[in-house]
């Protein structure tokens, strides 16, 4: 499927002209596709086609699309200052119309983009091999956002691995990636003349006060991602084993938008943090060498993410174990308004949800948090949670999230037990011990003692008075008593293992019409505001001018 880098070696071939299409790979260092089409072509088409109505609900939200927009501006800049005319951007419901009126308008004679693995853009890439290819187009795929092809990392009986720590101790048995590739140092685009461009609108007028803030806080750009890992390789990489569940500082990279959106190389990353690893082990520091190891270990979910994504389609909508397509889900939009407004009256969640409004961020320890709330004891269907995400997230990532939200759901093979559930005041003495985080992103128990401040509804009536906290009033009581939470979870995880056993028996009596497997089991709508984008909720929410991101993955 991926195109050999070695056999493109060599001067452009004079009167060949190809089209690279960017998509999440917006850069021009470590960019195989750009990086064969400047050595075998004389002219090079850079292009992007916005499509979004093709990804159906999951048309991007606010954040994501501001970094987008501010990621192509970055991206244009740097290949004109190599001698391209422009980026070419196309507004169109149809990416591969688009692309055939780009290939036709410029008399290209090739087409050279980087693969994706989610079912959308597989399905996709292979109708723009076909449509082209019939027109005499030559089309080439390469890898640019693994460090292994999925189709590469097999177990010893050729089969796809089902558990990540077998899949990753194998990626790290296997010969390290190929060094990262050079930016090309020139690129000849030709006569564009024929070849308009659309301007691409990303934002309307009610979302630009709140994007001007995002600006404050984040640089988009793939120079400004290889400044990112710098800072983050030079600082808190070296405590990363120690500090990355703190949610009150900032201990983590930082990275996951720019690998989102391509502007970072994952193998750059690997061989990088490897030299350090390397450094560390060579000095006998073991902490740094053990930080190096945990945040490969990150870089691999990431790597599983798309691999399973690639070997199940099915995991962005239906739960990977079958048994769990019969558990009764809670259908409650009351409850879902309640979490996504963190008016739960669970602290470290309610921050999280807040934090998550007002800068489209989340530490990695406060995503399983509010994660594990909203499936363990909300019981809502985890598919909102995973769409919600992807609406407010500045780094959705559809396969991640899939990933994330699999596996806090127990419908992983290796996923998180659904019979326990993990209690948001533990966890917040365990991820902000001194209530900074809490404080931060819930100004009305800002005055509460650390003593109570994960659990305010245990305080005595006079620190609550003290402290200006009326519960029920300016800040709720928690919408669910745990051990209530806890005895509806068992029953509901009974129901779904007599139900499991119901259809089994049907299967082998076989009586199995009207029970079926998994594939057959329609999901769960999505609540209203979630059909296209999340609705605006600005009562009992923080201000996000006064509020920046601190911490991130």
């Amino acid at each position: 499927m991926s195109a050999s880098q070695s056999s493109m070696s060599g001067a452009g071939e004079a009167g060949v002209r190809t089209v690279v299409w960017f998509r999440r790979d917006l850069r021009v260092e470590d960019n195989p596709a750009l990086a064969a089409a400047a050595r075998t072509a004389s002219e090079v088409v850079p292009a992007y086609v916005w499509a979004p109505e093709e990804d159906g609900p999951y048309y991007p939200g606010r954040v994501s699309r501001w970094w987008l927009n501010q990621s192509l501006k970055h991206l244009d800049a740097s290949l004109r200052r190599l001698g391209a005319s422009r980026l070419i951007t196309r507004r169109s419901a149809d990416a591969v119309v688009a692309l055939l009126d780009i290939v036709r308008s410029t008399g290209a004679t090739r087409l050279f983009f980087n693969h994706l693995y989610d079912p959308l853009s597989l399905v996709r890439d292979h109708r723009v091999k076909e449509l082209l290819t019939a027109e005499g187009i030559t089309v080439q795929s390469f890898n640019a956002d693994l460090l292994y092809e999925p189709w590469e990392v097999l177990d010893d009986d050729g089969c796809p691995f089902t558990m990540f720590v077998p899949f990753w101790n194998r990626c790290l048995c296997m010969p390290d990636p190929a060094a990262p590739l050079l930016p090309p140092k020139r690129i000849n685009s030709g006569d564009l003349s024929r070849c308009p461009s659309d301007e691409l609108v990303f934002e309307d007028e009610s979302e630009r006060g709140s994007n001007a803030l995002l600006a404050r806080a984040w640089s988009p750009g793939w120079q400004n991602a290889d400044k990112a890992l710098t800072a983050f390789l030079n600082g808190p990489l070296m405590d990363y084993s120690v500090n990355r569940k703190k949610a009150d500082s900032t201990s983590t990279s930082l990275l996951s938008p720019y690998l989102h959106f391509g502007e970072l190389s994952v193998r750059k990353v690997f061989h990088q943090v490897r030299m350090k690893q390397l450094m560390w082990s060579n000095e006998g520091n073991h902490a740094g060498e053990e930080s190096c190891t945990l945040f490969l270990r990150s870089i691999g979910l990431r790597e599983y993410s798309r691999y399973l994504t690639f070997n199940h389609p099915c995991s962005l909508d239906k739960p990977l174990l079958s048994h769990l397509r019969f558990f009764p889900w809670v259908v409650n939009e009351v409850y879902f308004k309640v979490w996504r407004q963190g008016r739960t009256g669970y602290p470290l969640v309610d921050a999280g949800m807040r934090e998550l409004w007002a800068t489209g961020w989340l530490h990695d320890r406060i995503r399983v948090v509010v994660s594990s709330f909203f499936v363990k004891v909300l019981q809502l269907p985890w598919r909102w949670g995973m769409k919600y995400f992807w609406d407010t997230l500045l780094d959705a990532d559809l396969e991640s999230d899939a990933l994330g939200w699999q596996y806090i759901s127990g419908s992983l093979p290796d996923g998180r037990e659904l019979d326990r559930i993990d209690n948001p005041q533990f966890e917040g003495y365990k991820f902000d011990p001194h209530g900074e985080y809490v404080r931060r992103w819930l100004p009305e128990l800002a005055r509460l003692p650390t003593e109570w401040i994960h659990h305010p509804w245990d305080a005595p009536g006079s620190v609550l008075q003290a402290a200006g906290v009326e519960l029920g009033s300016n800040y709720p009581r928690p919408i669910v008593e745990l051990d209530a939470a806890n005895s509806r979870l068992q029953d509901a995880l009974s129901e779904m293992w007599e139900l499991e056993a119901a259809s089994r028996a049907a299967i082998e009596n076989g009586m199995e019409e009207g029970l079926g497997d998994s594939s057959e089991v329609p999901p769960i709508d999505f609540p209203q505001e979630l059909q296209m984008e999340v609705d605006r909720e600005p009562d009992n929410r923080v201000e996000s001018r006064q509020l920046m991101p601190s911490v991130g993955n």
